[in-house]
C-alpha cells in the first residue's frame, strides 16, 4: 500500500514521505511571501529544519525563525512571538514541530493582528467571537511528532504563568489551511518521546471514544485511530526508522485530535494542572494517568470498552482485557507506573483536584467527578496503586 495522499478532512492534508519538499510551492499557492517559521529550541538546530528554512529562502520566501517556546508554551512565549511577527511584517505562520510549536504557532497567528491580549480569547463563553477573522493570517502546520494532533485542531493549550494554570485558546481560524505530514521528519525522534507522544495520541482517541456526547463520526475515527496505535506504536518505538510505522502514527495522531471534538475527559483534566504546576511532559502525564482514570470511569464505560475490544480484535473481550493491554503497552514502552517516578509528590493534590474539576475537559468525562474524586485518582497515580 502506498502511504501517501492528499485529503481534505478536516483541512487540506498532504501525507507521505518526502512531502515536505512541496512546502515552498504550497506557500506560494496561498499567496505567502514572508512567513514567520515557528518552532522550538529542540528542533531549530536539527539538520532537517535547517534544510527546510534554506529551501524556503532559495525559493524566494523571506523567512524568519521564532523558537523561544517552552515545552509547555507560555503566555510570554506567545507575546514574544507576536512581537517578532509584527516586527518582521510577516504575512503567515509556518509552524514546524511537536505540539508545543504547533500550539504556539497557531496562537501567534490568531493574536498577531487583533490588538487584544491573548487571554481575551480563552475558550469561555463567546470569547471566540472577539476575533476579527480577516486579520488572522494563513497557517501551515508541519508536525514532527505523532501525539497531540495540534496540526488539525482549532485550539491551543497555553500556560498562564501568573495563575499557574493552562488555558485553552480557541477559534475556528486556528485550524491550519494546510498540513504537511511527512513521516521522514519524525524518524529522529528518540524512542522515549515516540512512546510518550504515541500514548498521548491514544489518550485523545480513547477519551473521545468514551465521551458521552453524540458524535458517531468521531467514534468511528477514534476506533480506527486506536487500531493504528495498537498495531504500529510498538514498531515505531522499536525501530525509529520504520517509515510505515511512523506514517500510521502520524495519521493516528491527527485522528485523535479530529475525534476529540466529541470531548476529552479525566486524563486531560488532571494532566493540564499537573503540567502547569510541574512543567511535566503532557504526553507522559497522559500515559501515566491513563489506567487510573480508566478504572475510575469503569462503571460508566465498561460496556463500550467491551465493544472496543471486539472492534480492535482482542482475543479476550472485556474491560479487564483492555486494561491489561494498556498496562502491558506502558510496560513495553518503558512508561513509568506512577507520577512519583517523574518527581510529582502529593503536596498539592487537593489544589490539583480542584483545578481538574474546573478544567474544560472534565465536562465530557463519562462521570462528572468532583474535586475530591480527582484527588483520590491523583493520590493513587502518585503512589502507583491501581485499585482494579
Amino acid at each position: 500500500m502506498q502511504l501517501s495522499g492528499n485529503w481534505n478532512y478536516p483541512t487540506q492534508y498532504q501525507m507521505g514521505a518526502g512531502r515536505i519538499g512541496s512546502l515552498a510551492a504550497n506557500a506560494f499557492a496561498f499567496g505567502i511571501k514572508s512567513p514567520l517559521v515557528v518552532t522550538d529550541s529542540s528542533i531549530i538546530s536539527l539538520s532537517f529544519f535547517q534544510k527546510i528554512v534554506t529551501e524556503l529562502g532559495k525559493n524566494g520566501l523571506k523567512t524568519a525563525v521564532f523558537s523561544e517556546i517552552k515545552p509547555n508554551p507560555t503566555g510570554k512565549n506567545i507575546d514574544d512571538g507576536v512581537a517578532a511577527y509584527r516586527a518582521g511584517q510577516h504575512d503567515a505562520v509556518i509552524a514546524i514541530g511537536g505540539g508545543s510549536a504547533l500550539d504556539a504557532g497557531k496562537t501567534i497567528a490568531l493574536v498577531c493582528g487583533q490588538g487584544r491580549s491573548l487571554w481575551d480569547f480563552v475558550d469561555e463563553g463567546d470569547n471566540w467571537a472577539r476575533v476579527q477573522p480577516d486579520l488572522v493570517p494563513p497557517i501551515i502546520a508541519v508536525p514532527t511528532t505523532a501525539g497531540t494532533g495540534s496540526e488539525v485542531g482549532r485550539a491551543s493549550v497555553i500556560l498562564d504563568e501568573k495563575a499557574h494554570t493552562k488555558r485553552i485558546i480557541f477559534h475556528p481560524k486556528m485550524m491550519p489551511e494546510l498540513v504537511i505530514a511527512d513521516p521522514e521528519l519524525t524518524v529522529g525522534l528518540p524512542s522515549k518521546l515516540t512512546a510518550a507522544t504515541g500514548i498521548d495520541a491514544l489518550a485523545h482517541n480513547l477519551e473521545a471514544y468514551c465521551a458521552p456526547s453524540y458524535h458517531p463520526m468521531a467514534v468511528g475515527i477514534a476506533v480506527e485511530g486506536m487500531r493504528l496505535i495498537k498495531d504500529w506504536l510498538p514498531l515505531a518505538v522499536a525501530d525509529g526508522s520504520d517509515i510505515e510505522a511512523r506514517s500510521h502514527m502520524l495519521v493516528a495522531s491527527s485522528m485523535g485530535a479530529t475525534a476529540f471534538q466529541r470531548g476529552l475527559g479525566g486524563i486531560h483534566a488532571l494532566a493540564h494542572p499537573l503540567g502547569a504546576i510541574y512543567d511535566a511532559h503532557h504526553g507522559l502525564l497522559n500515559a501515566i494517568l491513563m489506567p487510573y482514570v480508566l478504572v475510575a470511569n469503569r462503571s460508566k464505560i465498561e460496556g463500550i470498552i467491551t465493544d472496543l475490544t471486539r472492534s480492535l480484535g482482542f482475543a479476550d473481550i472485556g474491560f479487564d482485557s483492555f486494561l491489561d493491554w494498556v498496562l502491558a503497552l506502558r510496560q513495553d514502552l518503558a512508561i513509568p507506573n506512577s507520577l512519583a517516578e517523574i518527581g510529582i509528590s502529593d503536596q498539592d493534590v487537593e489544589k490539583i483536584g480542584e483545578m481538574a474539576e474546573a478544567d474544560p475537559t472534565a465536562a465530557t468525562n463519562p462521570i462528572r467527578f468532583a474535586a475530591a474524586d480527582y484527588t483520590v485518582i491523583l493520590r493513587a497515580s502518585i503512589a502507583g496503586k491501581l485499585q482494579r
